[in-house]
């Protein structure tokens, strides 16, 4: 069973985290994230925010896996549900569902819904292991963390320009 903290030990450990990211370790630091049966990997300077799922509006004739788009602080975003746009099960909307802002970087309001966010991973603490080749080239590298947990790096520019990706209409 993992170690319960309290919020305020939390809030301190983020903190100390967040300041040592911005001391120039950010290349070397990764959002972890659960996306239906995955481990995900995406660089800071990529996932903008992370914020509690918001209210969603559908989007008719629209894919499966389309969300549909929020209202953030007056920007609309497109809303994927990254776990049902891999073929995977339909991320739960409840209070551990997070949406990671990722497309504000290349100029596209885009926000991926996942299961929940797992925090900073340091990259020195995960072992490079072979690429998947049969993934797409937006999710083919793979790590090894010291708790032999398999994750996948996330490269966000790649995922923008997939055109399955940009295809929401059926």
């Amino acid at each position: 069973m993992s170690k319960r903290i309290s919020l305020r030990e939390f809030q301190q450990n983020l903190t100390a985290r967040l300041g040592a990211i911005r001391h120039g370790d950010a290349a070397r630091t990764l959002l972890g994230v659960e996306s239906g049966d995955s481990l995900w990997l995406i660089d800071l300077a990529d996932s903008g925010e992370v914020i509690p799922l918001t209210e969603l509006t559908p989007v008719p004739l629209t894919r499966h896996w389309f969300a549909g788009i929020t209202n953030v602080r007056g920007l609309l975003y497109s809303v994927v549900d990254f776990s049902a746009f891999r073929a995977d099960h339909a991320t739960p909307h409840n209070s551990e569902a997070r949406l990671v802002m990722i497309g504000a970087r290349h100029g596209i309001n885009s926000a991926l819904l996942v299961d929940r966010a797992l925090g900073l991973r340091p990259l020195a603490q995960l072992t490079r292991l072979p690429d998947d080749t049969t993934a797409p080239t937006w999710g083919h590298q793979m790590y090894k963390d010291a708790e032999n947990r398999q994750w996948r790096r996330l490269q966000v520019r790649e995922l923008l320009a997939d055109p399955a990706f940009l295809d929401v209409a059926t």
